[in-house]
């Protein structure tokens, strides 16, 4: 399981509205102010799920939306969602089957529908046709049993494992073993994997940076930090922020990265890094990273989920999901150029601020933390910016701005 270190902070985020969008709108309305600039999508429809509403456990570890269903891997056991009832409405204990309790990783067959599951000691395992099957170092060639991430890639099945990854294929059953042996890798430990869909896989190595392989060519391609500091990202958007890598997405040719010290953006030409200091992320201590478009990506840090929305400009507008520990509320902080332009106050958001796995679905979002699973409903939901209300503090709907109240004055508590 990944640490649950904590990363310092340098320089704090301003805590008031921009002086430009502090002044109250005329009744309400959706005037924008002259000079002001344009807003993203607000998640402010949070629908939670805990053991209370039926998951095996709250600590989520993985999180994959398959059409009208959604596949919750956690601590122990798997459970499933059915989104038209928004019910959990079956789960996996080791007593119904499932080879063992903590599922770290999970992800959809497109063509046969089978669930394929990492699993924290124990393996892979495909949940097929009501029963499961069940891939170990004993009894295959899975080179070890700690899997943290599956990816589904054509025939094959990739497992990303703390001794190097490997691949299956579904239709003959060979294995491929993938280590420092045969691949670019100075560390063995693979925290993730993830197709594109097309051509290329992409690994995610504690110590090994990113890598990038070739399906055609059977090549790889790896991305390091050029700078070769491990304390500091000594010469910003050379590469890759670190070499502790914990999460690669590709999303619309580019690809999203997530690692101990912030994020990156490669479009293949162009990299651009991500920190906390320069305002948007939440932490800089990054568990995974799911890309939603080119200019879209959604990193799941350890103080909060961070939502940036129009890279790569050079003033990058972000929104940062938070659960207010004391009062339960959610909060959601947009910034621009790292200046803080609105605070919005929900009775209820992101189950906990330690993310670890995200997804998205359409226009909707779903969110793992360490207590519980979020369903961000993105009713109305738009990419990028665009000019819209703002939203009146401590009510989550549109409307004036305001100064924030103080948040102990906040009505009645919600959420866990």
């Amino acid at each position: 399981m990944r640490r649950e270190e904590k990363m310092k902070t340098s320089i704090p985020l301003a805590l008031l509205l921009a002086a430009a969008l502090a002044a109250p709108l005329a009744g309400g309305e959706a005037a924008t102010a002259a000079g002001a600039p344009k807003l993203p999508y607000v998640y402010t429809n949070w629908k939670q799920f805990t053991v209370a509403d039926g998951l095996p456990n709250d600590h989520i570890f993985a999180v994959k939306v398959d059409g009208p269903r959604v596949w919750v891997g956690t601590e122990d056991g798997l459970a499933l969602i059915a989104k038209p009832t928004g019910k959990v409405v079956k789960v996996w204990r080791e007593k119904d089957g499932l080879p063992f309790k903590v599922v770290t990783a999970i992800d959809v067959d497109p063509k046969t529908g089978d669930v394929w599951l990492g699993l924290f000691g124990g393996g892979l395992a495909r949940l097929s046709g009501g029963r499961f099957d069940h891939w170990h170092q004993l009894n295959s060639g899975l080179v070890n049993d700690v899997v943290y991430g599956v990816a589904v890639e054509n025939d094959n099945v990739w497992a990303a494992t703390t001794a190097g990854a490997s691949r299956l294929n579904t239709v003959t059953g060979e294995w491929t073993v993938f280590t420092e042996k045969n691949a670019p890798m100075e560390e063995i430990w693979n925290y993730a994997a993830n197709y594109d869909g097309k051509d290329k896989v992409y690994l995610a190595v504690w110590g090994s940076g990113v890598l990038e392989y070739n399906i055609k060519t059977g090549r790889w391609k790896e991305y390091l930090d050029p700078d070769g500091e491990m304390e500091i990202d000594l010469y910003r958007d050379d590469g890759i922020n670190h070499v502790i890598v914990t999460g690669a997405s590709p999303a619309e040719g580019v690809v999203w990265i997530s690692s101990y010290f912030g994020g990156s953006r490669y479009d293949g030409r162009h990299w651009r890094g991500y920190a906390q200091q320069e305002g948007g992320l939440p932490s800089d201590f990054l568990n995974n990273i799911k890309g939603r478009s080119a200019q879209e990506a959604l990193f799941c840090s350890d103080k909060g989920l961070g939502i940036i929305t129009d890279a790569p400009n050079e003033d990058a507008t972000w929104v940062a999901y938070t659960r207010d520990p004391e009062t339960g509320r959610g909060r959601a902080k947009v910034t621009i150029g790292g200046k803080v332009v609105e605070n919005v106050d929900m009775p209820a958001g992101v189950p906990h601020s330690f993310m670890i796995s995200v997804d998205v679905d359409g226009n909707d979002i779903w969110v793992g933390t360490s207590k519980g699973l979020g369903w961000g409903i993105g009713d109305g939901y738009y990419p990028g910016t665009r000019e819209r209300p703002l939203y009146a503090y401590g009510q989550g709907v549109p409307g004036p701005a305001g100064p924030p109240p103080d948040p102990r004055k906040a009505p009645a508590k919600a959420g866990r």
